[in-house]
């Protein structure tokens, strides 16, 4: 099936200079992807040239004369730059131009204008940030990471089947654990709000393990890890400090002296499996699910090589169904009178 990618060219720390050729070297790797490079026409042509590469069948430029940046508010960005790279990128999977977008660029502006120009799925009241996290036996996949701050029980079990119907696409699995973070696995923890979500996702279709705690993200405990976005972002930001610090105490302890020096050479080719085991651009790519479109957040600091996951992950999403898949279960537990 061939997919079409609206890709917000102008967004992130570095533009065209990271996009454009992380979208390249995408569509030489799969024959069945179209890329539409949405920005300052001028601009993404001086790269394409630069990569002496030129438009055609599969790849194309959408002028958009307008580029909302990494301070805007979001407010701003949806009222006063309706002809940014951002808007126009979303707009082109509302036409059904493209089947999905992906954006480095501003956080709540790209969710502000993809919840308005999109509109949310049936039944889903919010949309939730989803991304991958590396464990012991693979990865998981946490949300929601941000968009929600303040969440009711419904709210999370909406997350808990937007999540579980995501990895049951994405990586083909009938049933996916979902696990409801929280401060101890005994039913009695937590606050009322995650007491109250732990009945429901217990009476809903989903494989629900119950409740985890914040080393089971890591221990790969569950497919899925529900929470709201106050939590889910604090873990997250956690995880990538202590991630820094980790490999800063490494290279410090190699490098201490002569010897140490000598054990790092000796040892280099388990500390390079160690990070690309680790490396985070692998894990690139959050999905903004509930909306009624693909649409993608890479890290604003992406390179081209962490740039090529997030499309990779927008393709997967868009040829796998995901929507559908949301559609059908949250009609499923609406049919029931679960929520």
């Amino acid at each position: 099936m061939d997919i079409t990618v609206a890709i917000d060219a102008m967004g992130g720390d570095h533009g065209p200079h990271v996009t454009v050729p992380a979208a390249l070297a995408y569509m030489r790797r799969d024959a069945q992807i179209n890329i539409v490079l949405v920005g300052l026409s001028e601009v993404i042509e001086a790269e394409l040239r630069a990569h002496k590469v030129a438009v055609g069948p599969r790849l194309r430029i959408h002028h958009a004369s307008e580029v909302v940046t990494m301070d805007d508010p979001p407010a701003l960005a949806l009222r006063n730059k309706k002809d940014s790279s951002i808007r126009v990128a979303v707009n082109l999977v509302k036409s059904g131009e493209a089947h999905a977008c992906v954006s480095a660029g501003n956080t709540g502006a790209l969710m502000a204008i993809s919840r308005f120009v999109l509109k949310m799925l049936p039944g889903i009241e919010r949309p939730a940030i989803a991304s991958m996290l590396p464990t012991l036996n693979g990865h998981t996949h946490v949300l929601d990471l941000g968009a929600n701050v303040d969440c009711d029980a419904n709210h999370l079990l909406q997350f808990g089947i937007m999540g579980a119907m995501l990895v049951s696409a994405v990586e083909h699995k009938e049933s996916p654990s979902v696990g409801l973070l929280n401060i101890g696995e005994e039913d009695i923890k937590g606050n009322e709000v995650v007491k109250k979500a732990a009945e429901l996702l217990r009476r809903s279709h989903l494989n629900f393990y119950g409740n985890v705690e914040g080393d089971d993200i890591y221990k790969g405990t569950v497919d899925v890890v529900v929470c709201d976005g106050f939590v889910g972002n604090v873990a997250l930001k956690a995880s990538e400090g202590l991630a820094q610090m980790m490999g800063t105490f490494i290279k410090q302890e190699f490098k201490r002296n002569w010897l140490t020096k000598l054990a790092g050479v000796i040892a280099s080719p388990v500390l390079s499996a160690f990070k690309k085991r680790v490396d985070h651009r692998r894990y690139n790519g959050a999905s903004l699910l509930g909306l009624k479109g693909v649409v993608v957040k890479s890290h604003g600091s992406a390179d081209s090589f962490a740039f090529q996951f997030a499309i990779g992950r927008a393709v997967e999403e868009a040829r796998s169904g995901v929507l559908r898949r949301i559609n059908e279960q949250i009609s499923l537990l609406y049919g029931e009178g679960a929520a």
